[in-house]
């Protein structure tokens, strides 16, 4: 569902990460750990096409992400990315329904019983009303995950999403993240500080800025 051969990415002269491959199969839960400045936040990018490398392939769904112009990468994010991001980025004027149901709203294909089944599986029933500013972290990272699956992704990025939350809350939406990812058969790629969220992967992989493994 994922593929990555060779990834380079590099900051004027210096890289950043070199020669990083690896694969994750639909329902595959992978996660990336390695130390502060390492770059897995900006592989995590690279995967989602939103910055550019130097050397390598990324490839989703068979679909190659180098050979695409902006446009293409756009609808690529739209129709079969899911991301997940550390500082929740769930939308302050669009009440929890509305934020969930962005995705397919992109998409033209509005699916209120969709949003509603989303907002079930991540336990907020009920909430379809509430303004981000009324919801505590744990929550708002529980919004954030029904709005990236609330599409069928074919691969779900999160970049740290445990980052802002305590012990107790990080443990309940770990265990969200993984469950609703393997309902949807998508290919989930964390990157993580956290050895308890990595704990909970099916792989983990070691990104150095000679390669992965």
């Amino acid at each position: 569902m994922l593929s990555v051969q060779g990834l380079v990415k590099r900051y004027g002269e210096v890289d950043v990460f070199r020669d990083v491959t690896f694969e994750v199969a639909a329902g595959e839960f992978v996660a990336v750990v390695g130390e502060s400045g390492v770059g897995k936040s900006t592989l995590l990018n690279c995967l989602a096409g939103l910055e550019t490398w130097d050397a390598g392939q990324v490839r989703v769904d068979g679909l190659d992400l180098g050979s695409m112009d902006d446009e293409a990468r756009a609808l690529l994010r739209r129709d079969r990315l899911g991301f997940v991001f550390q500082a929740f980025h769930v939308l302050p004027h669009l009440d929890v329904g509305q934020n969930v149901a962005l995705p397919l709203l992109l998409q033209k294909r509005p699916d209120p019983a969709r949003v509603q089944a989303m907002l079930a599986a991540v336990g907020l029933q009920g909430f379809e009303s509430r303004l981000p500013a009324t919801l505590s972290g744990g929550q708002l990272q529980r919004v954030a995950i029904a709005r990236a699956l609330v599409h069928r992704p074919r691969v779900l990025l999160a970049d740290e999403p445990t980052g802002n939350l305590d012990p107790k809350t990080a443990a309940m939406v770990m265990e969200v993240l993984r469950t609703q990812a393997a309902e949807a058969s998508a290919a989930l790629v964390l990157v993580t500080h956290s050895e308890a969220a990595a704990g909970l992967a099916d792989r983990v992989l070691h990104l150095r800025e000679d390669g992965i493994g």
